[in-house]
Formats: C-alpha cells, structure tokens, sequence
C-alpha cells in the first residue's frame, strides 16, 4: 500500500533532480547573506521575465509564512480580508494571518466548487468608513483553489474590479500556481497582474522544490513595511541562496510547467478511473491535480483497515481527497485505482 499511500499529498513528494541540483551548486561555495547572494537577485529578475513586468520578490519557507506576510502588508489590523470559506487561510493556517496582521478579521464566502464571485464579494463588503466596523482591506483568493478547481480569468478579473473599486488590494494564493497555469493554458502575467492580482503567493513546494515560497509584489508601492515584517516574523533567511536557488532550478528549462503538467494529467486519469467505479460520485470538477471523491463510510472503514491513508477531512470533511504530484506515475494511479476496485466491488 506504500505506493497508493502517496496520493495522500503533493507535500509528501520528493524534491525533482534540477532543484537538488541547483540546490547542490548553491553550497559549493561562500555566499553574502541576508539576500545579497546572486541567486536571490537573479531570482527576482528571473520572475521579472516569467511575469513579463519588474517584480519585487522575498523567499520565505513556508506557504503559510507567504499568505501571511502578503496579507499584513495589504491589511491593517483593523482591516478586514475577504476569502472563500474553505481557503487555506481560513481553515489550516492556525490563525497565522490573524496573528501576522495583529487583529485583521477574515469575511469567509460561501461560493460553489471553492471559487468567491465577484457578485458575492460586493453584496459582502461593507463598513467602509464607519468607526464601529472593522475596514475592509484587502481579498484574497487560491488558484488553484482548495477544492482542486481553478479560476477563469474572467472570474479573477471580475473580483479584482470589485476589490479595486472599494480601494480593496488583491491578494493571490498560488501555492499550486503553476497547475491552474497548465489547466488555463495562459501566461503567469494574465493570471495575475494583468487579471488585477496585486501580491502573490508563488509556491514551488508542492511542485517539486524542497521547501521554497516567495511573496510576489507587481506594485512596488504595496511592499511597505514587508522587509521589516519578514524579519520580525523570522523569515529573512541569512543563507537566502538556499531558497532561492531551488527556484533557479525549478524555473529553468521549463522544469516547473512539465512538472505541473505530469501532476495535471495524473489528476485526470485518476479522476476518470474514479467516476467509473460503483458507489462514487466526484465532489468537484478535477481542473487541477487534486481529486475529490465522495464514497460510502463503509469503503473509507474498511480502506483504512487495510493501510490506505484516507485524506477525509483536509477540505470540508465530506469528500476523500486524492493528490497526484509531479512524479506520480501511470501505474501508480492505475494500482491505486485496481485497489479502490476491488474494495468496490466487496462493499
């Protein structure tokens, strides 16, 4: 079962070989600290070239540090952050963007397939001037998003309008950024800044890097006070190449899109084989590499017993989460699928 258990998570990956690689080249010598390493400028000139605009980048460690960072830059602590009920903000990061902005109030929507819409958000923001309410500050919306689904363009430039005719900043969750890249089939600079995204949470973690996340800003105004704020909050690294050099390698040669593509089409041969088999039903659409599955209490009891690792509660309890990432193989999904049959076909 140690093979299927690794559906479980992208997180659960291993690095792919040209982040060790790039990662191993960054050690073989003396660096400046602090982000004065080559790696760490070229990265942010190399993101330049990627969002086809002059970018402003800090690497962090962790998509959670990234969201939070970003959203404390863009909301005071009497602000408030308009997201989707089942964002990660809201659900799985422990209270971070509370803590980071001192005191910001997240306004969790309601929206289907976990997408906000732009009609949702403006019936919801209010308050704005009014010394009893907590002022609305900034939104912040995941692509792809936690149900696995992924934003049109439209959709994304429909929120920004909103958000910008309320003086609201935009904020993006992109920890699985490049899969919704591959599903749209668009360039990183329309589903951003050209689409209205102020400040994004680029994430390379759960493609194939070790641990590297970087806080984007398309607006040099917006940085503010972030370097204060990164090192207040312990993510300025003093070996910042180690960071940044993973994203060297995973930006080069294309690595970072064929990644999410293998990831992608893994999703979709899982997602078809589980449509086909008795008992389950897809929760959402599979638009991305995570697949959502609603199957009977007494598969997942009797899955579990057998060593399956069933992910049932990592988004709103109701569905099985499966994830494919960017060395998942045919044959593991198809193992995995063989498994889920046969336990099917008992039940």
């Amino acid at each position: 079962m140690s093979s299927i258990n690794t559906f479980a998570s992208d997180n659960i990956s291993s690095a792919c070989p040209e982040v060790m690689e790039a990662l191993a080249k960054a050690n073989e010598a003396n660096s400046p600290s602090y982000g004065e390493d080559p790696w760490t400028r070229d990265l942010a000139l190399r993101l330049g070239e990627i969002f086809e605009t002059p970018v402003t980048v800090f690497p962090v460690t962790t998509g959670t540090a990234a969201n939070a960072l970003a959203l404390s830059t863009l909301t005071p602590a009497f602000g408030k952050i308009f997201c989707h009920e089942l964002a990660h903000i809201n659900t799985d990061e422990c209270g971070a963007p509370e803590l980071f902005t001192g005191g910001a109030k997240l306004i969790d929507m309601a929206g289907a397939n976990g997408r906000i819409t732009a009609k949702v958000l403006e019936e919801t923001i209010y308050g704005s001037g009014n010394v009893h309410h907590a002022q609305p500050a900034s939104v912040s919306i995941t692509q792809a998003c936690e149900s696995g689904t992924v934003y049109s363009i439209e959709e994304i430039e429909a929120i920004a309008s909103v958000a910008h005719s309320h003086k609201l900043s935009v904020h993006m969750d992109g920890a699985r950024f490049a899969n919704a890249l591959v599903t749209l089939g668009v360039t990183p600079a329309e589903m951003t800044w050209q689409a209205g995204i102020d400040v994004l949470s680029f994430g390379g973690t759960k493609n194939g890097c070790l641990t590297a996340e970087a806080v984007v800003f398309f607006k040099p105004e917006l940085v503010g006070d972030f370097p204060f704020l990164q090192k207040r909050a312990g993510q300025l690294l003093s070996k910042s190449r180690f960071i940044s050099s993973q994203f060297m390698g995973y930006l080069a040669d294309d690595v970072w899109m064929r990644n999410a593509r293998q990831a992608n089409a893994m999703a979709q041969r899982l997602s078809k084989g589980l449509a086909d088999l008795p008992g389950l039903e897809l929760a959402y659409p599979t638009q991305s590499n995570e697949v959502f599955v609603v199957m009977p209490a007494a598969l997942i009891d009797r899955l579990s017993a057998n060593g399956l690792a069933i992910n049932d509660e990592e988004l709103d309890g109701k569905a099985v989460r499966f994830v494919a990432a960017w060395n998942t193989t045919e044959s593991e999904v198809d193992a995995l699928l063989a498994v889920l049959s046969d336990h099917c076909a008992s039940i």
